[in-house]
């Protein structure tokens, strides 16, 4: 075990939920929900005012509707406002460590020894305070809670501890002291299945999985996992910080609290998945030819499934299709407790085919990020269907979102991150004179 204080875990608070509080000035202080917002849609995150009614991550979002009061607001994810923002807090992260493990759109590990810095606990406390107060200057407001200790386990749980906004520091010692008391679902690995074969035995928390004894764990779990509970226990955790440059895979994964059976539900997760392995990857600069779905059944039973393409890409929208055709050489029908989508054969570089038609929503043909496409645009089609929550733009009164849409009409609120809350105009939704736009700058008063 380290001796010193060495990993911090760096995670955004809500941030899809925070993001769309940051540009659009009306929701700020009011329950959000970023997700699908239809039919079969699944909640992506909630904000901290929506979690007080019970709304949470992976919940349908119809049972989110009912536990939310009037009011709330339910958009669509705007991932190139997400990718923005992320892309800042990573930078920022950059400049601490040269070990950076970006884990995820809004989260990641830094190896604060690599970076030459006081490893006291006063001196790595100081230097987690800055870097909180950092991240919300550059980012417009958006908070992250900061864990820091002797391995990846006792940072990432530090870092959940005082959400949001929070800052846990695990002295070198005191990671059983810390860890004991919280409820054995804390640990990674420690799913409903689990949880419930512990609570028949019942170890409730870590501290009651300590204390049994490693045979008992092997003969209930299996080797691999009954070890491993063993060791997590006991916070013992070597894992190194492992910079995005030296990853081999990117990957993204989900574990449910009720198995799921519904095919549609399980194509809505895929999509989020896919989405967030595609983020990671324009993040990191990197592309990937090999995409891998992963499942695992109740019964701990884990089946990967992944084809490989002739040309890397980065679009999560390919990267989505190439796993539904995977997850569809899968039998489901006896449930799926967990369920993630990876890459491998990562290239820095990306060679998508010519005439390629799997664009995200939110790419811009002239982006630098896709240096295929041709120096203009090709004609806009007009759009008559418009995403509540989603970025335009109106000839006569300027930037606004979407507060909502229907009956072939569509209104907007006008404002931005740096205006007052703004008035609602309703238009026709075929209006020549609304296009659909890119994020706001929440760095320029509007």
């Amino acid at each position: 075990m380290r001796r010193e204080p060495v990993i911090a875990h760096v995670d955004l608070d809500a941030m899809f939920a925070a993001v769309e509080q940051r540009d659009k000035v009306s929701l700020r202080g009011r329950p959000v929900i970023v997700g699908g917002t239809a039919g079969r849609g699944v909640v992506a995150t909630a904000s901290y005012e929506a979690r007080r009614y019970g709304a949470r991550s992976a919940m349908p979002t119809a049972e989110a509707r009912r536990r939310c009061p009037p009011g709330t607001a339910f958009l669509a994810p705007r991932f190139a406002a997400y990718r923005r923002t992320s892309e800042v807090v990573m930078a920022l992260l950059d400049d601490v460590s040269p070990l950076v493990e970006q884990v995820s759109i809004d989260e990641a590990y830094l190896d604060l020894g690599a970076g030459g810095h006081d490893l006291s606990v006063p001196g790595v406390t100081a230097l987690a305070d800055r870097l909180k107060a950092t991240i919300a200057a550059a980012t417009g407001g958006v908070t992250a809670s900061i864990g820091v200790g002797t391995s990846k386990l006792v940072a990432k749980i530090g870092s959940d501890l005082r959400k949001p906004d929070g800052l846990t520091v695990v002295a070198p010692g005191d990671e059983q002291a810390v860890l004991h008391p919280l409820p054995v679902t804390r640990l990674p690995g420690v799913g409903p299945a689990t949880d419930e074969r512990l609570r028949r035995s019942g170890v409730r928390t870590i501290g009651d999985l300590a204390r049994v004894p490693l045979p008992d764990l092997l003969d209930w779990f299996g080797q691999a996992h009954g070890a491993g509970l063993y060791r997590l226990a006991r916070a013992d955790d070597e894992r190194p910080v492992i910079s995005e440059h030296e990853a081999k895979s990117l990957s993204a994964e989900e574990t449910f609290d009720v198995d799921l059976t519904d095919r549609g539900r399980l194509g809505t997760e895929i999509d989020q998945l896919a989405g967030r392995v595609g983020a990671r990857l324009r993040a990191a600069g990197l592309s990937a030819r090999t995409v891998t779905v992963k499942i695992r059944h109740y019964d701990f039973t884990t089946i990967t499934r992944s084809l490989t393409r002739t040309q890397p890409t980065d679009d999560p929208r390919l990267v989505a299709q190439l796993a539904h055709r995977l997850l569809a050489e899968v039998d489901t029908s006896a449930g799926v407790r967990l369920l993630g989508v990876g890459v491998t054969t990562l290239a820095d570089f990306v060679q998508d085919d010519l005439f390629t038609t799997a664009t995200p929503d939110d790419a811009d043909p002239r982006s630098p990020e896709r240096p295929d496409a041709a120096a203009d645009p090709p004609p806009a089609t007009p759009v008559t269907t418009w995403r509540p929550g989603q970025d335009v733009r109106h000839d006569a009164y300027g930037p606004g979102w979407v507060w909502g849409s229907g009956l072939g009409r569509v209104s907007v609120r006008f404002e931005g991150p740096g205006t007052p809350p703004g008035p609602v105009r309703t238009f026709a939704t075929d209006d020549p004179a609304l296009h659909p736009a890119d994020p706001p700058d929440w760095t320029v008063a509007s």
